[in-house]
């Protein structure tokens, strides 16, 4: 859309209009420029929030300065431009100091004096009674409103109506740009529903196939399982029989092995056995292990009583001689002949 604005030239007689050439918008720099600048150079507007002299939040604890540092206004009207202009640049930097960070949770700040000179601090103002007996003063009279001393000039201009320009012809432009600008927007919002809703049915046919494939790919894995699960319980299987053929092949080697070795081995071993003394006949075993030692004892123990009689009897034959022998010596001793 082009909105014509109209010249000097075509406008009617009589009637007087403005209008202004075009023109790039000066950048402002993102840094606000030094006191001294601001205050040599052109005035620069911006927001006054951002401005140091603007006082916000709490002003309970806000710092003041001391009586001597303080400015009489009596005095700032005495004083020159360019002196109030010093104190007017020197101010904000007194009062420019690094902001305390706020306290945690629980706790809270305290005020505490750094000035050279302590005082004692406490929430009830020491007061003292006193009377005078005095005269009646007049009431004062009521304090004048400041008026701050009056700079620069007045200028006016008398501006009748319907000079600048006419209402309805310039604002059918504004309003044409206004609605074109708000049925574009909602074209575009409108577009941008479709657009979404679109994307959302993309989005849900997407997770419902993605779904189908989940379902699909988890059919195939479970399949492939049992088929993997398969194989390796046959494959067992099978191992287990091989296992169970090698050790029968061994077995039947290991028992044909024995029979060829013991047919050329139990001859010789019987024979030693033999010859050893481990085969042998019951009855001559019986014979030497039982009959034989029980004869002999009762052999010896018949010659012991034997040969105990033997010389009981020789004892007693001995002592028969004996005593006949001396019974005879004794008799022969006694004989008549001997007298």
């Amino acid at each position: 859309m082009t909105t014509v604005l109209p010249s000097q030239k075509e406008a009617p007689a009589g009637t007087y209009t403005f209008a202004s050439r075009p023109r790039a918008v000066h950048s402002r720099s993102k840094y606000r420029e030094s006191t001294a600048e601001q205050n040599d150079g052109p005035a620069s507007y911006g927001n006054i929030m951002y401005d140091r002299r603007v006082i916000r939040g709490n002003t309970y604890a806000l710092h003041t300065l001391p009586t001597a540092a303080q400015l009489d206004p009596a005095e700032l009207q005495r004083q020159p431009e360019s002196r109030r202009r010093a104190a007017a640049r020197k101010r904000p930097k007194d009062q420019q100091r690094v902001a305390t960070p706020e306290p945690v949770e629980g706790r809270k700040h305290t005020d505490v004096q750094t000035d050279l000179y302590l005082e004692e601090l406490s929430d009830r103002i020491e007061e003292s009674n006193a009377g005078c007996q005095t005269d009646a003063f007049l009431d004062r009279p009521a304090t004048p409103l400041f008026i701050p001393a009056k700079t620069g000039k007045d200028v006016a201009t008398q501006i009748e109506d319907g000079e600048l320009f006419d209402f309805d012809l310039e604002v059918r432009p504004l309003l044409e740009v206004l609605v074109g600008k708000t049925m574009e927007q909602a074209l575009l919002e409108v577009m941008e529903e479709e657009e979404l809703a679109s994307l959302q049915a993309q989005q849900r046919a997407f997770e419902a196939q993605r779904d189908a494939e989940l379902v699909e790919v988890q059919r195939l894995e479970e399949r492939e399982r049992r088929r993997h699960e398969e194989k390796e319980r046959r494959i067992r299987e099978q191992r287990e029989v091989l296992q169970k053929e090698k050790e029968l092949a061994e077995k039947v080697a290991a028992r044909a092995f024995a029979q060829q070795h013991l047919t050329e081995l139990l001859p010789s071993v019987y024979t030693v056995l033999q010859q050893h003394g481990f085969f042998y006949d019951p009855t001559q075993r019986d014979v030497e292990t039982g009959f034989l030692p029980w004869l002999m004892e009762e052999v010896s123990s018949t010659l012991e009583r034997r040969c105990a009689a033997r010389t009981v009897l020789d004892m007693l034959i001995k002592d028969v001689t004996t005593q006949r022998v001396e019974a005879f010596h004794q008799g022969a001793y006694l004989s008549p002949d001997s007298k």
